[in-house]
């Protein structure tokens, strides 16, 4: 994954100090990611087609195996899954043997993930597998990085990443404001919006291209972060748009919406 710069607009107020993730190796974090996408396409006057994945309810158990300390600058985060869930009872069945695959990611102490890894069982199918990627390529995409420089309560930074959405490489602009920080915990009220860095759209399989005549993308959402502990304990984030898409020689329309969810929870004990 590409990096994160974060550039500070306004510090906040005091006191101030860096905001860092600094969990140590060996800990551990049970939390529940919940994803939903609404996708709906559009060609020419053709009925419109839902392409939406139905919710997704994911337990995981994140086990950090590598802090960041001298000799490594990043930390090394492995998760397991649990019993995944969906509110579509048939789209549930593809999900059944998804329990015990394994994850991980790269995180900097800045919050931000540099890699992501996906280690599905080999009995799920690959509509399992096309989920769990979906879901989590969401998750790390709405996770929040700090900046390096010390930062107070009402401080606003503006952070900036390439996203490859569909064959479209996006520049992610994200604004963050430091809303809380009390008791250990971190809240940070951040808005995104994507913005193409190119005027094509190369389609999967080699198919071709079509131009992008119209793209929007953008959304908003609160994250609670415990600096001991390296993913959200809590937090929800939307993300919709429209865009607009024309083939070459401008005889061919595909319009298509879409709203991504996303929320993190801490199950209780």
């Amino acid at each position: 994954m590409s990096a994160v710069t974060a550039t500070v607009l306004d510090p906040g107020s005091e006191p101030r100090s860096p905001v860092r993730l600094t969990p140590s190796t060996g800990t551990e974090q049970d939390v529940i990611l919940t994803t939903r996408s609404e996708v709906y396409q559009q060609i020419d006057d053709q009925a419109q087609q839902d392409f939406s994945t139905p919710e997704l309810t994911l337990p995981l158990a994140a086990t950090v195996e590598q802090a960041v300390d001298e000799s490594s600058p990043s930390m090394m985060v492995d998760l397991v899954l649990g019993d995944v869930t969906s509110s579509d009872p048939t789209f549930e069945s593809s999900l059944s043997q998804i329990a015990g695959s394994g994850a991980g990611l790269t995180m900097g102490p800045d919050g931000s993930v540099s890699a992501l890894r996906l280690a599905p069982g080999s009995a799920v199918p690959n509509v399992g597998r096309s989920a769990l990627e979906q879901a989590f390529y969401q998750a790390v995409y709405r996770m929040v990085a700090f900046p390096e420089e010390p930062i107070g309560v009402g401080a606003v930074w503006e952070t900036h990443q390439q996203v490859l959405s569909a064959g479209i490489t996006i520049d992610q602009v994200g604004t963050a404001t430091l809303v809380s920080r009390e008791g250990g915990r971190v809240v940070v009220d951040v808005r995104v919006e994507q913005i193409p860095d190119q005027s094509t759209w190369e389609l999967p399989n080699g198919q071709g291209q079509l131009a992008i005549e119209s793209y929007t993308m953008a959304g908003e959402g609160t994250l609670t972060v415990d600096p001991t502990k390296p993913l959200p304990v809590e937090g929800r984030f939307t993300v919709t748009g429209e865009q607009m898409y024309v083939d070459v020689e401008g005889m061919t329309r595909l319009g298509q919406s879409q709203t991504d969810h996303v929320a993190w929870s801490t199950p209780e004990k």
